[in-house]
Order: C-alpha cells, then sequence, then structure tokens
C-alpha cells in the first residue's frame, strides 16, 4: 500500500505546505455573519478531486470551530456518504486533519464542513470595522485574505497553486450592502434578512476570495466595453470616490491593451474600508483600500493625496492581470506579483499625468529598495518560505520596491516594445493557472533572443547589489564591482549588470553587459570629450539600473560642476546625489564632499531632486546631532540658507496655473524649515493656523501646506504650553476625512519637548486612533526624541505585541529602533528583543538593529572628520 495510507495525522504536522494527494475543484460557501454579535457561521461544500490513495484529507482551517458531526465526504456518483473517524485541529499548523477507516476512492468527490468562527479586530481574516452611520456606531464585515488568512473564514486549501471556482451565497441584515468578488445573480428578502446568491467565479487562488457586508454608498462609471467599475465609500462620502473612478475606468482600458488580454470579470468595485492593515488588496473583482488611498476630497486634500490614490488604484488594477489572472506559484514568487504590479503603476501614472514626472519620483521607490538591500540581513527578491510565519515580512522593500526596480531595469535594457510583446505572450501562456519566475525570464528570452535567465539570476537569486568604482586612466575606463553593504563591509556577491553610460553629452550612449569583477572600456569618443572643459562621464544613464556607482574623485567633481550647471538630467542628479549620500554613510566617502555636493543643488529645479537634497540634509543633521553637536548651528544655518531661496519663490499660496510638482515642493520645503526651527516660518504657519482654527474653510491654510503648519505649531508647544497640541487634537476630533486625521497624527509627536513627545505616544494606543494608523504618529517623531520613542516601545511592548500583527507590528520596531544611533543603544535593543522574538518579527528586529550599529560607525567616521567645522563655517557663510 502507499505510505499515505499508513500515515497517521502526526505525519501533517510542522510542513510548509499541504499535501497534494487532494486538491480543490470548486467551492460552494455560504456564510452568515451576525454583525452586532461579530460571530459568522458557515458552510463550505467543495468538489475535491483524490489523486492518491489517502485515507486523510489535509486543508487549512484557523480560528474556527468545527465540529467532527459536521463533516462528511461524498465520493461523486456513488450514493454513499463517508463520515471521518477522527477530525484534528493543529493549531500551531492552521491545519485540519480528517481522517477516514476506509481508503478515499480516486477522482471526485464533495466534502461537507459546517463551522463558527469570530468577526476579528486584528484586520485579518473575515473581520469587523467600524463606522459612524448618522452619528451611531456600527460595524461592518470585511474579508483580508493575504497571504494566508482565508483558512479564517472558512476550511480550505489556503495556498496560491490550489486555483479553484468559487460559488458564494450570504445570509445577511436586509438594509445592508452585500459584496464578493462576482456580481450578484439574486437577492431574496426574508423581512429582516436576505440571501444574497453571487454568480460563480472564474478559476482563483483562496487569497483574492472577499466578502464584505455594511451600509454604503456607490459612485459608478462603465469602460468601454461595457464593464462595470464603482468605487464604494462610507455613506455620505461618495463624492469622493469620482477621481478613483476616473483614473480605474482608464486604468482597465490601457491595461486591457498593454497585457493585449480583455479584464477578466464582469465587474470592478472598489470599496474604502475604515479600518484596513495595508494600502490596498487586489481581490479579484473587488478590490479593498484604506480610505487614504481611494477617497480625494478637492477641498482638503492634498496634492500628494491625489498622487497617492492614482498609483494605488494603478498599481491593484494590474493584479488583476499579473497575479489574479496569472498567480504565483508559492510566496517565493512575490515579489512578481508585487515588484510587477508596483512598476506597471507608474507607467499608467505616467500615462494619464505625464506633468507628474512620476519615473523620477519612481526613484525614491528604488532608493527605498537599495537602503534595505544594502544591510546584511536583507534577503533575496526571490526568497525561501518555509514557514506561514514567515511570509508577511517579505511585503517588503525589496518584493516591491527592488522587485520594480530590476523590472524596470531589464525594460529598460530589452526595450520598451520587446518587453511588453513578451509579457502579453506570458500572460496569455499562463492565464487562469500559476507561474514561476523562471517562467517570466522565459517567456522575455524568447521574445528578446537576450540572455534574460543568466543576467536576472544574479538579481533574483542572491540578495544585494553591486557598486561599481570609476576610475580614468590614459583614456580608459577602470570598473570593478564589489557588493554594496551600507556597514562598509566587503560582501561576496557579484552580477551581471546592464551598464549604460554617457560622456559629455546624452545624445551617444554606450550599453554592454559587465560580467567580470574588473574590466577595462576604450570608448569611441572618450579620448575627444576628455580635452573639453566641461567634460564628464556618467554611468547608469537615468538611474535605470539597480546598481550604485562610485567615480574616482576627479570624475566626481567634474559631475558635480555637471549639477550645479543643470546639464545632468534630472534623473541623474537625483543618482549621483543618492549614490553619494549612501557611500558616505558606508564610510567609503567623506561628509565633507557630500555637503559640498549638496550645496551644488542650489538651483534646482525639479521637485524629486529637491526634495532629496532635503531629505538627505535633514538625515545628516540627525546624525550630527549625535557626532558633532557643536557644530549644529552651523549646520542648521547651512540648511536653512539653503532652503530660504526655494521657500520664498514658492511661498505659502499656490500661483494661478502653477502644477501639481509646485505644490508638492512647497509642503515638503516648509515642513523641512519648520523641523529646523525657522523662525519666519514657524510664526507664519501659526497665524495661519489660528485663522484656519475658527474656520476650516479658510484659504490661508490649503490642505499642500497643512501639515508643514501642524509641524510648525509643535515646535511652538511644551509641558507648560500645550495650547498648539489641544488645537490639533480638536482638528483631529472634528474632522471625518482620514487624510486630515493621519497629517494630525504624523505632527503630534514633533514637538521638541520629551514630555510631549510621551503624551503624543500614548494618545496613538488609545481608543481614539485606529490601530492602522497609530505608525503615522511614531513615523513623525523628530531626531530629539529618538531615545524617548525607544523608551516608551519598551514600556508598552507587551501591550503592542499583543494587539498589532503583521507588518502594523513589524512597523513599531523599524520606526522606533532603526533611528537610534549609538552601539550602547544597538546593546540594548539586541539585549531587549533577545526573549521576545518570534519568527513573524526575527527579520524586522535583526535589520533594525543593524541600522543602529550603521549609524553608530557613521557617527564615529564624522568625529574624525578634521575640517568638517571650517567646511560647515565656510558653506554657511558662503549661502
Amino acid at each position: 500500500m502507499a505510505a499515505e495510507l499508513e500515515q497517521s495525522a502526526e505525519h501533517f504536522r510542522g510542513q510548509a505546505r499541504l499535501p497534494g494527494f487532494a486538491a480543490p475543484r470548486r467551492y460552494d460557501l455560504r456564510l452568515t455573519p451576525d454583525l452586532a454579535a461579530c460571530t459568522f457561521a458557515g458552510s463550505v461544500s467543495v468538489d475535491v478531486d483524490v489523486a492518491t490513495p489517502t485515507r486523510f484529507l489535509v486543508l487549512n482551517a484557523a480560528d474556527l470551530d468545527v465540529s467532527p458531526g459536521d463533516v462528511h465526504f461524498a465520493p461523486k456518483g456513488s450514493g454513499q456518504v463517508l463520515l471521518p473517524v477522527e477530525v484534528t485541529s493543529a493549531l500551531e499548523d492552521e491545519i485540519l486533519i480528517i481522517r477516514f477507516n476506509e481508503v478515499l476512492p480516486l477522482g471526485e468527490g464533495t466534502l461537507v464542513i459546517a463551522f463558527q468562527g469570530t468577526l476579528n479586530d486584528k484586520m485579518k481574516g473575515f473581520y469587523r470595522s467600524v463606522y459612524e452611520l448618522n452619528g451611531e456606531k456600527k460595524n461592518m464585515a470585511v474579508t483580508q485574505f493575504e497571504p494566508a488568512d482565508a483558512r479564517r473564514c472558512f476550511p480550505c486549501w489556503d495556498e496560491p497553486s490550489f486555483k479553484a471556482v468559487f460559488k458564494i451565497t450570504l445570509d445577511v441584515p436586509s438594509e445592508t450592502v452585500a459584496l464578493s468578488n462576482m456580481p450578484v445573480v439574486e437577492e431574496k428578502v426574508n423581512g429582516p434578512t436576505k440571501t444574497v446568491y453571487f454568480q460563480e467565479s472564474p478559476i482563483m487562488s483562496t487569497y483574492l476570495v472577499a466578502v464584505i457586508v455594511g451600509m454604503f454608498d456607490y459612485v459608478e462609471a462603465f469602460t468601454a466595453d461595457g464593464t462595470s467599475v464603482r468605487v464604494y465609500t462610507q455613506v455620505g462620502k461618495s463624492a469622493q470616490g469620482k477621481f478613483a473612478l476616473e483614473v480605474a475606468v482608464k486604468t482597465l482600458i490601457l491595461f486591457k491593451e498593454y497585457f493585449a488580454v480583455p479584464y477578466p470579470l464582469p465587474k470592478m468595485d472598489m470599496i474604502a474600508i475604515p479600518d484596513f492593515a495595508s494600502g490596498a488588496m487586489e481581490n479579484y473583482g473587488l478590490v479593498t483600500y484604506r480610505e487614504t488611498a481611494l477617497l480625494f476630497d478637492e477641498r482638503h486634500s492634498a496634492a500628494a493625496n491625489k498622487q497617492r490614490v492614482a498609483v494605488v488604484v494603478a498599481h491593484e488594477l494590474a493584479h488583476q492581470w499579473f497575479g489574479n489572472l496569472v498567480t504565483m506559484e508559492w510566496w517565493t514568487h512575490l515579489w512578481l506579483n508585487e515588484g510587477f504590479a508596483t512598476w506597471v503603476s507608474y507607467l499608467a501614472a505616467d500615462r494619464f499625468f505625464p506633468e507628474w514626472n512620476v519615473w523620477i519620483q519612481f526613484l525614491e521607490e528604488s532608493t527605498t529598495g537599495f537602503r534595505l538591500d544594502a544591510l546584511a540581513g536583507s534577503h533575496p527578491i526571490e526568497v525561501d518560505v518555509n514557514h506561514v510565519d514567515e511570509i508577511d515580512e517579505i511585503f517588503d522593500a525589496i518584493s516591491y520596491r527592488k522587485g520594480a526596480a530590476v523590472i524596470r531595469m531589464l525594460q529598460s535594457y530589452l526595450g520598451a516594445e520587446i518587453f511588453q510583446k513578451s509579457l502579453a505572450a506570458y500572460i496569455k501562456r499562463f492565464a487562469y493557472s500559476n507561474a514561476k519566475t523562471e517562467d517570466l525570464w522565459a517567456a522575455l528570452e524568447e521574445g528578446s533572443g537576450e540572455p534574460v535567465k543568466t543576467l536576472m539570476h544574479s538579481w533574483t537569486k542572491q540578495q544585494g547589489y553591486p557598486v561599481v568604482s570609476v576610475k580614468l586612466k590614459d583614456g580608459k575606463l577602470e570598473l570593478e564591482q564589489t557588493q554594496f553593504l551600507s556597514s562598509g563591509s566587503e560582501g561576496v556577491g557579484q552580477w551581471v549588470v546592464p551598464i549604460t553610460l554617457c560622456c559629455c553629452s546624452y545624445s551617444v550612449q554606450q550599453k554592454f553587459l559587465f560580467r567580470g569583477k574588473q574590466e577595462d572600456f576604450n570608448l569611441s569618443g572618450l579620448v575627444e570629450c576628455q580635452k573639453k572643459d566641461d567634460f564628464w562621464i556618467k554611468l547608469n544613464v537615468d538611474q535605470t539600473g539597480f546598481y550604485r556607482v562610485s567615480y574616482d574623485e576627479e570624475l566626481a567633481s567634474r559631475l558635480r560642476h555637471a549639477v550645479e550647471t543643470n546639464i545632468l538630467s534630472a534623473a541623474d542628479r537625483y543618482g549621483v546625489l543618492d549614490d553619494t549620500y549612501a557611500l558616505c554613510m558606508a564610510g567609503k566617502q567623506k561628509l565633507v564632499t557630500l555637503l559640498h555636493l549638496i550645496a551644488a543643488y542650489k538651483n534646482e529645479t525639479e521637485y524629486t531632486v529637491l526634495a532629496h537634497a532635503i531629505n538627505t540634509s535633514l538625515s545628516i543633521y540627525e546624525m550630527m546631532a549625535v557626532a558633532a553637536p557643536e557644530e549644529l548651528v552651523n549646520m542648521k544655518k547651512f540648511l536653512i540658507d539653503f532652503l530660504e531661496p526655494f521657500a520664498q519663490r514658492v511661498g505659502w499660496d499656490a500661483k494661478g496655473g502653477e502644477g501639481h510638482l509646485n505644490a508638492l515642493l512647497r509642503g515638503t520645503l516648509l515642513t523641512a524649515l519648520a523641523e529646523l526651527g525657522h523662525q519666519a516660518t514657524i510664526e507664519e504657519a501659526v497665524r495661519r493656523f489660528n485663522v484656519f482654527l475658527e474656520d476650516r474653510e479658510t484659504p490661508l491654510l490649503p490642505p499642500d501646506v497643512r501639515k508643514a503648519a501642524y509641524v510648525a505649531l509643535m515646535q511652538t508647544v511644551n509641558k507648560s504650553n500645550k495650547s498648539g497640541y489641544e488645537s490639533l487634537l480638536k482638528i483631529y476630533r472634528e474632522t471625518d476625512l482620514s487624510q486630515e486625521k493621519v497629517r494630525v497624527l504624523g505632527s503630534l509627536a514633533s514637538s521638541p519637548d520629551p514630555d510631549v513627545v510621551c503624551e503624543a505616544l500614548n494618545f496613538l494606543l488609545s481608543s481614539e486612533v485606529r490601530n492602522q494608523d497609530c505608525i503615522f504618529v511614531l513615523r513623525g517623531v523628530t531626531a530629539a526624541a529618538h531615545e524617548v520613542a525607544w523608551t516608551w516601545l519598551k514600556e508598552n511592548w507587551d501591550y503592542i505585541a499583543e494587539t498589532f500583527t503583521g507588518h502594523l507590528l513589524t512597523y513599531f520596531i523599524t520606526v522606533t529602533v532603526s533611528p537610534l544611533a549609538t552601539d550602547e543603544k544597538g546593546d540594548e535593543a539586541e539585549e531587549f528583543f533577545k526573549s521576545r522574538t518570534k519568527a513573524s518579527i526575527a527579520r524586522t528586529v535583526k535589520q533594525s538593529i543593524e541600522r543602529v550599529r550603521i549609524k553608530a560607525k557613521w557617527v564615529k567616521s564624522t568625529k574624525g572628520e578634521a575640517d568638517l567645522g571650517n567646511v560647515l563655517k565656510e558653506l554657511a557663510h558662503k549661502h
């Protein structure tokens, strides 16, 4: 007999994946949520295909009550019903093991299970979200199943490769709106309740199933093909869904053309959920969002909110093809879903809003990927997932942002047209099934004739990325690659690097694959170019490659001159600064070199580049508060003098006809000046804020500058004068716009007084702040209060670890531990987490402590820079 027959229930525990001897083909699922009692009952009837002789059926279930009497199996066409002799719930493994006395016949049969569960408050599985209707608090029922929480709603084969068809039926209160992936076929009202029957879905993975029950309004439009697109909101907020609706209709049309496959479902619903852990979730045909990522209020939302909505909507709709129609085989390939959707969301935003220059803003995504991937504790894009607890932590900047950046690198190497055609072929080939990373490479290799697999393996199978060092010697370019690590140590990685390069002009570019450790290149035209006074060389043209470049001193100073005279493209000006900052932090370049470079951006015209110069400057300022407090006065003077002329140009009020990017810049600049304690900015902010407090419709404080005004106001708040803090809480309590609430929360902890920071941190744990929004308060903690926040985290850890899960919990660690900048604090954090680390936070703890060590090292090397004080004085007076 086959080994399966001899097994006991024990055999199935502790496995990474479910056994493959039976697979679901169709689920008939019925759910009855009780919104008042926060419970639900349900039954599922699954058509199962038994492929190997077995006495067992093993599937996922968690936090559900299943009584053995409510389980049976009926082999197709046999007329008999088999009852299990044992039904075991293995809690750690989140599986249900059903044992029968007899061997199940091969072929099809139907497994029926009745169950009960709780509508939890953890924002995962089948959960409750609280909203207000006519001044009364109400519960809605919502699902969030990715990565592995469908099992908390119904027993199922909860892995992406077990695709099946879903037929869903809901019993709900008559007055509510009930939504699922597919359109409603029929509703039967029976007094206070109704039964809602949904159309059967196409084949899909369990993590994409969605069910929502509550009171909603909607706005609707149709694509040219007649697909209905709706945005659902809380009652009374539907006008705020109009912008997302317009973007969604355009996006569905664009992606139909880009992927050369029509949108696969009859409708597309998008809905704003008041309590939602991530930004949004791509459930097939019913996409769920945080309110801040879907709603846009013409009067009270900022330009940054508008851009976020457009990019997130495009990201989620990209998944309808890339992820939902073609699904990764296992979570190791998560990056395929997320990296691709991130990249293509910029493609859509650029098509619809070319004036936003989003491809330059995309470089901020790459930078976030670079920063995480420069840690020894990073992970490869394709990461082995051996336990369900490990999945949450890979929804990170490697999967999303590095993933997107390497796709962009490949697209720019192969060319846009070849890339798009090969991609369409891949989608057609794997529609309604599962694919691995290799399958995508094969399609692109076939379409392009390039060695895609060899090229990309080095980027997805190993962690990290290279820094390419460039020297110019006797008219030859000497290149060397080493793995870049922020700690300054040498890694062992080696990559196939698609080098692009230009010299003195963008009209002629060289392209080649750099495979070795070291190579010399004789470049045509280089010798001619070298004779010019304004000679410069730039590698990684427009920053399309995922690598850093380190130039010798001569080439670096030439590039600085090219920045100053605005010869380089905006993307390259961004790249030169970003690479220099990273090299400086890793101890490979001196801080004074970086400061001189920042000064070269005094005539910068592009929003993203200037914003990057501002953020880089503020992080240097933070580091110097620890390394050289005696130099802060000069550093502050240098930065304020650098920023003031820009601030005077953009001012507090929008100019007629100005663009989106100016609006973004105004907020960024004024917030930075407020954080630096710039008196004139603070006074003007307080004056405008006081008018706003009396009249929320005043034109004096438009949404784009509110955050800046709130941060400025908090600079005036201390223990003995808390009126500014109280005024912000008043605004928080009175607004029902999530974006406004988030603006306030992000400012509360920016007071220089540690007692006020503590009060703000305690407020985030109060019932007035939704769990999803706590992270914004933490993010607002300024340099002076990092240690206060760390002490607070330790004191409240037990409560936090119990209350928060998934990325929300890891966020507490990242935001609080990472900014610390001394080895003592690193030791403290190591000691503290030694006894408190679970699998779901292990990676984050390790990465955060590594960041502390890197900052501590940077602090030490800065202390050793003898000429720092003189350079700062000189720069401060020069500006």
